[in-house]
């Protein structure tokens, strides 16, 4: 059975998606925006194409996972990796995943109306203009925590689930368990990954932009900044999620020593 990884190995992760990101920063942003695209394309169909980027969620998630495992192996990231999951031939389960990733987000929305009266899910629908009115008259604030705390479990059902079907051909209820086990079994290195992305993705670029935009006096400059930042962030982001899985079910072929009891995790859960 694996030990439990230390706290610090949330931080590691983090650090490894910055370093995937920086071995090939325009391939991934190229492979980003591509990914933007099928977003704005698919949500131009009413309703539907909100409901479709949820679902197809896993298939590009584990496009960028794959550029990582590419690099490893020397290999360039290329736009076309977006399409990898789609040839798959475990495409279909990972469309099943996608719909559960739709199922868990409506359940816990769902639930957050018990605290706002619904406010939040009318405003992420589009019956509600989002506004300073809407947020001081209602709870929202309280809702939106509320549906991140109860999504938290899905979270750690989902995070391995798509790499477990596509790489190891588990069955689909398999993959979400042993997913669950092995967040569950790490959560303090997960609890210090979301910590860390929270201070590096929220904090600092705020911090940064309020600080440029006060010197030179445009206040301007804070959207700019901040979206420049956070979609620089996003892609960095993405890049982690490899590392996370790398260190809790690493090929048998890339483990030797310590890390050759660790491969065995995954016949051990």
């Amino acid at each position: 059975m694996m030990n439990q990884l230390p706290a610090s190995t949330g931080w590691s992760w983090v650090k490894q998606g910055f370093s995937y990101f920086r071995s090939q920063p325009m391939e991934f942003c190229t492979l980003f925006f591509g990914y933007l695209f099928f977003m704005l394309v698919i949500g131009l169909v009413p309703l539907l194409g909100q409901l479709l980027a949820f679902v197809l969620l896993p298939l590009f998630t584990l496009s960028f996972m794959q550029g990582c495992k590419g690099i490893d192996q020397g290999i360039r990231v290329h736009p076309r990796l977006l399409l990898t999951a789609f040839r798959s031939p475990q495409t279909p389960k990972l469309l099943q995943l996608g719909l559960l990733y739709l199922l868990a987000a409506v359940i816990a929305l769902g639930l957050s109306s018990l605290v706002d009266g619904g406010v939040f899910w009318q405003v992420l629908s589009g019956q509600t203009e989002l506004s300073t009115k809407t947020i001081e008259e209602s709870n929202m604030m309280g809702a939106m925590l509320c549906a991140a705390v109860l999504y938290i479990p899905f979270l750690m059902a989902f995070w391995f689930a798509g790499p477990l079907i596509a790489w190891k051909n588990m069955p689909l209820f398999k993959a979400i368990f042993y997913s669950f086990v092995s967040v569950q079994r790490s959560l303090r290195a997960f609890a210090y990954y979301g910590l860390c992305w929270f201070f590096v993705g929220g904090i600092i670029p705020t911090a940064v932009s309020v600080t440029i935009a006060t010197i030179t006096g445009n206040a301007n400059l804070i959207i700019v900044i901040m979206m420049s930042l956070s979609m620089l962030l996003t892609i960095i982001l993405y890049c982690s999620f490899y590392p996370t899985y790398k260190t809790l079910f690493p090929d048998v072929s890339e483990a030797s020593g310590e890390d050759s009891g660790n491969a065995s995790t995954i016949s051990t859960l």
